[in-house]
């Protein structure tokens, strides 16, 4: 299946066309590389703004109702029964991609009692696990020159794998209800 949309989309300097499941005025939707839950999807603004505060009313208005529709929709394709929002607005605060984006994570009760209980969750985007930045980085063709070694329970996904769940989730999107 082609993209969802054929004008090129990019997070920070990445292009992530393929990856868009969803696109409305100024934001756009997306599959992670490398999920730290099922169903851990991205919401970024069209415009690479790179904190909340760079926003215009418009701006921040469609981000937020898009996260609302693209959480409901990730809610009930993933059965969750909760979300966790969160935006990383900074490098202070641990934001990889000079993009202002919001991770939007599905949740079930006891998810991660094997790795301590849902608060690890806060963990886990703040370490490497939750590095979007280093992990796009190393799929692009400039390498670093030290790369870090991966945990071998998560390996980032193929541009297939996230292409076909764009697919699927932009699919799902055409479902959704307000």
């Amino acid at each position: 299946m082609p993209p969802l949309t054929n004008s090129p989309v990019y997070f920070g300097n990445f292009l992530v066309t393929p990856q868009v499941f969803h696109k409305t005025a100024h934001s756009f939707a997306l599959v992670n590389i490398k999920p730290l839950l099922p169903g851990h999807v991205l919401v970024s603004p069209l415009r690479a703004a790179k904190r909340l505060s760079d926003l215009n009313h418009s701006e921040v208005t469609d981000l937020f109702l898009t996260v609302q529709e693209v959480g409901r929709m990730v809610e009930r394709v993933y059965g969750a029964s909760s979300l966790n929002i969160a935006i990383q607005d900074g490098p202070a605060a641990g934001q990889s991609v000079p993009h202002l984006h919001t991770h939007i994570i599905p949740r079930e009760s006891a998810d991660l009692d094997n790795q301590g209980g849902g608060d690890a969750i806060y963990g886990m985007l703040e370490g490497e696990d939750g590095d979007v930045g280093k992990h796009l980085w190393e799929r692009s063709n400039r390498r670093p020159k030290f790369p870090a070694v991966d945990d071998s329970s998560r390996k980032p996904r193929t541009d297939e794998e996230m292409a076909e769940e764009a697919q699927r989730l932009a699919h799902e999107m055409t479902r959704q209800h307000l």
